[in-house]
């Protein structure tokens, strides 16, 4: 579904990302791990076009995503939720639904009474205002927002971001209920133990470079890969 090969982007003049590759398939649940500054969130960001490529190749479904602009991105099928959610605060909950709605062009079988079969907290706050949510909220408000666009593929950074454990489980039950419906995650966390229930198979990220890939097993039962590259 989608193919990265030997991008190299970053913000104005300083590059971030250097050489980056992986694959995702249709159906999987991939996590790029790494500590703080690996390039994670860069490597997001550079897929939905929200950062400079200087080289590289971005293919979703086969076609070049490298020099289009977000909105045409997302009008594909790649929904970004981003890890400060930027969801609209003087909205309500309901109305920042039906706006992703509105704007994605996308026809599809995710709309407000399955987003809120999905999220049922986010029925009973359907007519609070984003800064009257709780950061947990707003989380699901995010997520819910991404999936009224009907996207193939769902771009997470840092999920888990915060949230307490209890939470987390919850979100992780939520994700599989996501993967079933048929959309296939590409997130980028830190947290191994998250990513190790959720994810089919994951990318280590350090210095903007992928540093090696695998099953999320074999990835995190390998100690010196942790200790080197992932342990905070």
């Amino acid at each position: 579904m989608l193919t990265v090969e030997g991008l190299v982007a970053g913000y104005g003049g300083s590059v971030v990302l250097h050489g980056v590759g992986f694959s995702v398939q249709r159906g999987e649940v991939v996590a790029l791990l790494g500590r703080n500054g690996a390039g994670k969130t860069t490597t997001l960001r550079a897929v939905v076009g929200l950062v400079h490529v200087h080289r590289g190749s971005v293919r979703f479904r086969d076609v070049e995503l490298v020099g289009r602009p977000p909105f045409e991105v997302a009008r594909r099928g790649i929904a970004y939720v981003p890890d400060d959610r930027r969801i609209f605060p003087d909205l309500t909950v309901e109305e920042n639904l039906q706006l992703a709605r509105y704007a994605s062009g996308r026809e599809g079988p995710w709309d407000l009474e399955r987003v809120y079969g999905l999220f049922p907290a986010l029925r009973e706050l359907r007519h609070l205002r984003g800064t009257q949510l709780s950061g947990g909220q707003q989380k699901m408000l995010a997520l819910g927002r991404a999936l009224m666009s009907n996207p193939e593929l769902l771009l997470l950074d840092e999920p888990v971001e915060g949230l307490a454990p209890l939470v987390v489980r919850q979100l992780e039950q939520t994700l599989r209920e996501i993967r079933q419906a048929g959309v296939t995650i590409l997130l980028a966390d830190q947290n191994l133990r998250f990513c190790r229930r959720i994810a089919d198979r994951g990318y280590v990220l350090d210095k903007g470079t992928v540093r090696l890939g695998g099953t999320l097993q074999a990835i995190t039962s390998d100690e010196q890969t942790v200790r080197q590259y992932l342990a905070v």
